[in-house]
Formats: structure tokens, C-alpha cells, sequence
């Protein structure tokens, strides 16, 4: 089977042949949003299902009104609103703390993903989630849920010289916090374009004791010279090489790339194996909000179905 689907549209959208494992896999996805995109987007309940967790990406740079705006707009219109924390640039407690109560006050925020954050150089005390999490503002605010970075390919910017010692080291603390934190908590991974990689990293964490719920980070249906901006920008190690590869083949570098052959592989595992610690998809919707939506109305079934879809 190969890693990526370049096909125009997958075979079974095309007969309209439904895939349950597929189906039950994407139930419940998540998806991310930055300000600038949300912008874009009239009106979410035509794209998303009720209830869908979106993420908003804090960019360096973007005012915390902003981020504050799209939040209470997301939840307005009825969806669970999960803010990016990125610990390099919040300059210290003070700044943390004013930022919960933004988010709660305005938007009644109650979940948060914390992560590092794409900064070289702190903007201030904090450099790592965890640190985030050891100020215990979150638990004294009442967070109901807290999600942390996971990394299936590894994280150059924690193992610089390579391997996985660092990323291993954070895991086990998380997992020592989950165990005495009130909020429920889950990995959110990077995204990855090939499933055996995947499969074998969320065992081999299960296998050292690690058993926070995996959220499997996926790329959104894109343009391949989008897909590979990004995976340089992201430090997307291996899934950068089967990128490459594809894109010295010129009859497929101009065919959009969907997410069916990872997502259908992961989800026929799965199904097999009910106990596998993945829980929930997250799209990274590169070629798009809209684009992304979409196909997941296409190939999630009655559960994906938006809101109130706009009757064409």
C-alpha cells in the first residue's frame, strides 16, 4: 500500500461505498484553527459537527485579544474551544495567570493544550509544558481537561543530536502528572503521514507504562508543495522523505494529497485491537478549513455531519 493517496478522489467516496472502521475512527476528531483562518470561515456550525474540540494556534506574535476573540466566537457557536499555551513566549506567572482569566471570563474556556511552543529563544521564565503545568494555575482555575505535546517521529528541538531520550524523559513526567492532576489529559502529536511508524511508537509508550490517550495528529487534505512548506517548517522528519520522494514523480506533484491511506490503515488497527491507546483524530488542516471539513463530511459517516449544513 502506498503512504500517501494522490488519487483525485478516493475509490470509495467515488461508489459511495462507507468504511466503518473509518467512520468510528474519526468520530469525535478534533480540528485547529489560527485567528487569521477562523477569519475566514463564516460560519462553523456549516463545517463541523456539534461539540468538535478546536484547538487554536497561538503564532508568536498574535495578540492575546486576538487569540481571546476567536475563542469566545468558537464557543458561541457551540464548539469546545482548547487554546494553544506555548510556554516560550508567556513571560512569566503573572502573564499566564492573566491569560486563564482572559480566556475564562470572556470565553469560558475549561481546556488547554500546552506545549513549548516554535521559539528559539524564551520570551521569558518558561521554556517547556511543563513548567506550565507545575505553576498549577490550570488545576486552581479548574480545568477540566489539559493536552500536551506528543511527537511519533521524535522532536529535534528537545534531542537535537537525535534519538528520543529527551522526548521519553518529558512522556514519564507527564504521565506521573496525569496521575495527580484532576484534569483529564491526552497526547496531541505532530502529524505524520504514515501509519506503521505510528502504530509502533503508541505501543512502544504503552509498553513503558505511558497510557495518556493518544490524539493522532493528521494532515488535512493539501496541495503536496503545501504539505512540504510545512513538514520543513514543523521538522517533519521521516514523513519529509516520502514527501520528496513524491514530488520527483511530475505526474503526481500536481494531484492534491488526502489522508485516506494513513487514517484507513490506523483505523482497521484499531478496530483489531480495541485496547490500542490512539483515541481521537486531530486534523491539521493545511490545504484549508473548509477543505479539510469537508472531507471528513465526506468520509466520517452520520457523526461528522456539521451543524446546520448550508442547503446548496
Amino acid at each position: 500500500m502506498a503512504l500517501l493517496n494522490f488519487r483525485k478522489r478516493d475509490d470509495a467516496t467515488q461508489t459511495g461505498q462507507r468504511n466503518a472502521d473509518l467512520e468510528a475512527f474519526l468520530e469525535g476528531y478534533s480540528i485547529e484553527v489560527m485567528p487569521r483562518t477562523a477569519g475566514k470561515i463564516d460560519d462553523f456550525r456549516a463545517l463541523l459537527p456539534a461539540d468538535t474540540r478546536v484547538y487554536i494556534a497561538h503564532i508568536e506574535g498574535t495578540p492575546i485579544a486576538e487569540m481571546v476573540a476567536t475563542a469566545k466566537r468558537l464557543a458561541d457557536q457551540g464548539y469546545t474551544v482548547m487554546p494553544h499555551f506555548p510556554a516560550r513566549i508567556i513571560n512569566d506567572k503573572a502573564t499566564l495567570g492573566n491569560w486563564i482569566a482572559m480566556y475564562q471570563g470572556e470565553a469560558g474556556v475549561e481546556q488547554a493544550l500546552l506545549l513549548a511552543g516554535g521559539v528559539a529563544q524564551p520570551h521569558g521564565d518558561f521554556h517547556s509544558s511543563m513548567q506550565l503545568l507545575e505553576t498549577g494555575l490550570f488545576d486552581k482555575a479548574g480545568f477540566k481537561r489539559l493536552h500536551v505535546a506528543g511527537h511519533p517521529e521524535g522532536n529535534k528541538d528537545i534531542d537535537p543530536n537525535g534519538g528520543d531520550d529527551a522526548v521519553m524523559d518529558a512522556l514519564r513526567w507527564k504521565q506521573r502528572f496525569n496521575e495527580t492532576s484532576d484534569a483529564d489529559m491526552a497526547l496531541a502529536t505532530q502529524f505524520a503521514f504514515d501509519a506503521d511508524p505510528i502504530i509502533a511508537w503508541a505501543d512502544r509508550l504503552a509498553s513503558e507504562g505511558i497510557d495518556i490517550p493518544i490524539h493522532i495528529g493528521i494532515a488535512g487534505p493539501a496541495k503536496l508543495q503545501t504539505l512540504i512548506k510545512f513538514a520543513i517548517a514543523c521538522g517533519v522528519g521521516p514523513s519529509l522523505k516520502v514527501l520528496q520522494k513524491r514530488a520527483m514523480d511530475v505526474s503526481k506533484l500536481l494531484l492534491p494529497y488526502e489522508p485516506m491511506d494513513v487514517l484507513t490503515k490506523l483505523a482497521a488497527h484499531k478496530a483489531a485491537n480495541p485496547d490500542f491507546n490512539i483515541e481521537r483524530v486531530h486534523f491539521f488542516p493545511l490545504g484549508g478549513i473548509k477543505t479539510n471539513a469537508n472531507w471528513a463530511i465526506n468520509n466520517g459517516g452520520p457523526a461528522a455531519a456539521p451543524v446546520a449544513p448550508i442547503q446548496g
